[in-house]
């Protein structure tokens, strides 16, 4: 595989390109970084619940927050439970680089359309889930084997604790508190002051 060819994203499957191709706004479930992406900070924003999926660590990165050698984790949605983010109401044109930016590489997510809840009631909203079935997908791990990975990994963009405590930052100031990720974070915490 060459260079180029690990930044391609896969072609966008017929009922999102038809989202991207229709013109009207396009809502997307930001249960990350993408709640603070500085490029999207323009977006028109609702609270939103998605039920079916929650928040976790559950994706390995060798690049990014890792190595080959030493992988990091990174957040995906899981299947099971519910997970508090928000519907961003995006431009028909924003979705080419969302889709690149969550589908490049090395392809971690399955890209489906589901239905949130709002306050101002149901809406279809694209939302990037983890996809068990790839390599990456480090599945539920322990508490401790979740926290001791996020403390001894680091890769092209930083620490993998770093990721980690900035994703609870932003969570926790968006209002969106997440009691495993907390739970998650005193044990990184715990590790990391025997160290």
């Amino acid at each position: 595989m060459t260079l180029a060819q690990v930044d391609l994203a896969p072609p966008m499957p017929a009922e999102i390109a038809a989202l991207h191709d229709g013109g009207e706004p396009v809502w997307i479930f930001a249960y990350g970084s993408l709640l603070w992406d500085a490029e999207l900070c323009d977006a028109a924003t609702e609270p939103a619940l998605l039920y079916g999926y929650h928040r976790s660590f559950c994706l390995l990165s060798y690049d990014y927050r890792g190595t080959a050698a030493n992988p990091g984790l990174t957040l995906g949605l899981d299947r099971g439970g519910s997970c508090r983010g928000a519907a961003l109401r995006l431009r028909s044109a924003a979705l080419d680089r969302i889709w690149h930016r969550e589908m490049s590489g090395r392809v971690v997510y399955a890209a489906r359309l589901l239905r949130v809840q709002t306050a101002n009631g149901t809406r279809q909203a694209l939302a990037f889930t983890a996809l068990r079935t790839c390599a990456d997908y480090a599945g539920r791990l322990s508490r401790d084997e979740a926290a001791r990975i996020i403390l001894g990994a680091a890769g092209r963009r930083g620490r993998c604790r770093d990721y980690f405590e900035n994703t609870l930052q932003h969570l926790e100031q968006l209002g969106f508190a997440d009691p495993p990720l907390r739970r998650l974070a005193a044990r990184v915490r715990a590790l990391a002051a025997h160290d």
